[in-house]
């Protein structure tokens, strides 16, 4: 009896766990870099070896910091550092920046 329940239970876990997969959404990503421009919902930046230029949209309820205190997009400027989380969507959720030290002083 074992034998003929033992393939349909290991059909039904897989079954089991191909689904439970495609229903577990994607994990956000975070990538951090400089600023290179940042305004009207998008926020162009380079990576961190200040390289290779990409946009992201921003989302309306992204939630931005600037050296730990809530901002706005239209505050992050030209070589701040940014850490960015994005959804599977690749749109900026949530933004981190830091004024550059030397301008600190």
């Amino acid at each position: 009896m074992f034998r003929r329940w033992t393939p349909l239970a290991l059909v039904l876990a897989f079954v089991g766990m191909a689904a439970w997969t495609a229903n577990v959404p994607a994990q956000d990503k975070t990538h951090d870099g400089k600023v290179v421009k940042a305004g009207d919902g998008k926020l162009t930046m380079t990576g961190k070896d200040g390289t290779k230029q990409h946009t992201h949209e921003v989302a309306k309820n992204a939630k931005i910091t600037l050296d730990g205190k809530s901002a706005k997009l239209d505050d992050l400027k030209k070589d701040m550092t940014v850490f960015v989380t994005t959804n599977d969507s690749n749109v900026a959720t949530a933004i981190s920046a830091r004024t550059p030290k030397e301008k600190l002083r």
